[in-house]
């Protein structure tokens, strides 16, 4: 298995960040690279999302798990391997929030595709969170 995490503090509510979480068809305001996204039923445990970034494959993910105001988990799988990535948001205080996100891949050939394919998905992700946390605050 491959894993990789990144967080972030913030003053912006848990709320704030959830609504930009839930508005999946939103994503591409703050995550620059998405090219296209569409979500097939609500924003739930069993919805679909088709997400392309940009220049690239659309990739089919399954929210695997939803808890509002907290937490969501979407999976990808193809060639063998499960691509989870768990986002959540931990609160620190009554004015302070921790969001991270944390992939794992998983399945046969993980350890040698993990490497090599891990490192490119989540290369954004600092910069991803850091305009997802912008964006809520200004909420």
């Amino acid at each position: 298995m491959w894993e990789y995490e990144h967080s972030v503090e913030t003053a912006a509510t848990p709320k704030a960040i959830w609504a930009l979480w839930a508005d999946v068809e939103g994503w591409g305001t703050w995550n620059a690279d998405i090219e296209k996204i569409e979500l097939r039923g609500a924003f739930a445990a069993g919805a679909e999302i088709t997400m392309t970034p940009a220049g690239q494959d659309p990739v089919e993910l399954l929210v695997a798990e939803a808890t509002e105001g907290e937490m969501f988990v979407d999976e990808a799988r193809f060639d063998g391997l499960v691509l989870r990535t768990t986002h959540r948001i931990d609160r620190l205080g009554a004015d302070r929030s921790r969001v991270a996100y944390r992939m794992e891949i998983s399945g046969e050939g993980a350890a040698e595709a993990g490497p090599q394919i891990g490192p490119a998905i989540t290369a954004d992700w600092p910069e991803t969170m850091a305009a997802l946390v912008r964006t809520a605050a200004r909420t």
